[in-house]
């Protein structure tokens, strides 16, 4: 297992990830406890010691469940990261209630790791509202107290809004995870705000590195060129090696949800294979060849001072091309949500004076119309 150098820790760089662990009947809150037990009997054997739950993966029952296999060995020879639920506004009064249910629910005293969970539009203010929420301040406290470690975020908001999160409470931030892997490198910006982490000194830690399950398996001509430039490597450990070639990435969390997956990527993790120049151009390359059905949006933003709604449609694109690639999800939802109705997709009254002056001819008020159809 290779491992990374944190403050004066050593973490393994990957991390068992526990939001897509084994369930039963095809029912998410249905945990297979066993088959949990048995891959992190093998993860801890074979130098996993990162582990990464929260509060509402699984319906509420990883915490449970990775609590109930980590209990087995010493408190010393495992990190636990945990994080605090804002991605429901519902639970920001609650920050003391839930942090208290937390330690109890994984059987520990303190959270090795722990993260305001998932910065995003939807949140950013309420995160930033200490007064009101005082979020910030308990979760310093805590940290005073030794009942957390080290303290740290995850993202999946825009560069705009994690640039938000740490002017306000850079400083305090030791770590922060986030969407990373070679197709969402230029898709959702993330070569920027790795750029951006790296100006405060922040390490990455490493959520979706395989755009769950996406980069596993890719076309017959995209996976016969790789196997041109290293005939002895998956297509899923590409995936990783475009991670062990960015100076800054830590702990690389993967989910996990079979044994032979746990197996295999642990493989991959006995050795560092950071790629060529040449092996990463062709890879990005890839990348860009898969998001061939997304919408050629090249941010001019003329289109902005023609649209009389006063809509940010290069915004909206953005996210239409995340669920078009995604096939749904949560993270165009989850932003439309943080717009007033009048600045929603559905706002759009097709007048189509966007597209008179949009250089790449986009059809935009046919995409505003079927992403409203879409997210409602």
């Amino acid at each position: 297992m290779i491992y990374k150098d944190f403050q004066d820790l050593h973490l393994s760089a990957l991390g068992m990830g526990a939001m897509r662990l084994p369930v039963l009947d095809g029912d998410d809150s249905k945990i297979d406890r066993e088959a949990v037990r048995t891959m992190v009997d093998y993860a801890m054997a074979h130098g996993i010691n990162y582990y990464d739950t929260a509060w509402g993966y699984h319906n509420g029952n990883s915490e449970l469940v990775i609590g109930e296999a980590l209990k087995r060995y010493d408190r010393e020879c495992f990190y636990l990261a945990d994080k605090f639920p804002g991605y429901d506004l519902a639970n920001m009064p609650k920050v003391q209630e839930i942090f208290e249910r937390q330690l109890q629910k994984c059987g520990v005293t303190y959270f090795d790791f722990y993260l305001f969970h998932n910065v995003c539009e939807m949140n950013i203010g309420a995160y930033l509202d200490d007064e009101k929420y005082g979020i910030f301040s308990y979760l310093l406290e805590q940290k005073r107290n030794g009942r957390i470690k080290h303290l740290g975020f995850s993202v999946h908001g825009s560069y705009d809004v994690m640039k938000r999160f740490l002017e306000a409470y850079g400083s305090a931030m030791e770590f922060c995870q986030v969407q990373l892997n070679y197709v969402d490198w230029t898709f959702q910006d993330a070569k920027a705000k790795i750029e951006l982490l790296d100006e405060y000194k922040i390490p990455v830690w490493v959520m979706e590195p395989l755009r769950g399950g996406k980069l596993a398996k890719l076309p017959k001509a995209a996976t016969e060129k790789l196997k041109g430039l290293r005939p002895d490597e998956d297509i899923p450990a590409w995936a990783f090696r475009f991670l062990q070639s960015i100076p800054s990435v830590g702990v690389t969390l993967s989910g996990m949800s079979n044994f032979d997956q746990l197996k295999e990527n642990i493989e991959i993790f006995e050795t560092d294979r950071p790629l060529s120049q040449n092996e990463m151009e062709t890879l990005l390359v890839i990348a860009e060849g898969m998001l061939g059905n997304t919408l050629p949006c090249t941010t001019c933003r003329y289109c902005i001072s023609h649209c009389p709604k006063e809509l940010d449609i290069p915004s909206l694109l953005a996210l239409y091309n995340e669920h078009t690639f995604t096939k749904g999800g949560f993270i165009a939802p989850m932003a439309l949500m943080a717009l007033p109705e009048e600045k929603r997709p559905a706002a759009c009254i097709g007048c189509r004076s966007c597209e008179k002056v949009c250089p790449q001819q986009i059809k935009i008020s046919q995409a505003m119309a079927s992403f409203a159809a879409q997210v409602g």
